[in-house]
């Protein structure tokens, strides 16, 4: 927690702030994705997950794969950024495949659903 000083005095109170922006992927999606993928079952987490998104949550679960020693495949729109693809990348290392597919988000949803039941 940070101190928020002008916050503060202007208040006349204590002022904390969360700073969502110095966490390892800049938001606060990597809290929500650890969460859930280490509170699956052993049996399940060694099955890998599948996860569809087009920015920050699909950084939370590459870097929660990694550091859960899991694998993991996330699909993404083709058009997605090109900045948030290599950074999901980079945050999952080689623990997570990015697949992009669909010209959209939908799309790339269905495809996510698809590999969850296959």
């Amino acid at each position: 927690l940070q101190h928020a000083e002008n916050l503060s005095t202007l208040l006349n109170n204590t002022i904390l702030l969360k700073r969502e922006d110095t966490q390892p992927v800049f938001s606060f999606k990597i809290r929500g994705a650890y969460n859930k993928m280490a509170s699956l079952p052993a049996s399940s987490l060694s099955r890998g997950v599948v996860a569809c998104s087009a920015g920050n949550h699909a950084q939370g679960v590459a870097l929660s794969a990694k550091m859960l020693g899991c694998r993991a495949v996330i699909c993404m729109p083709v058009a997605t950024p090109s900045i948030k693809v290599n950074a999901v990348r980079a945050h999952g290392g080689e623990t997570v495949e990015v697949r992009l597919f669909g010209n959209n988000y939908d799309e790339a949803a269905g495809e996510a659903t698809r590999l969850h039941f296959e």
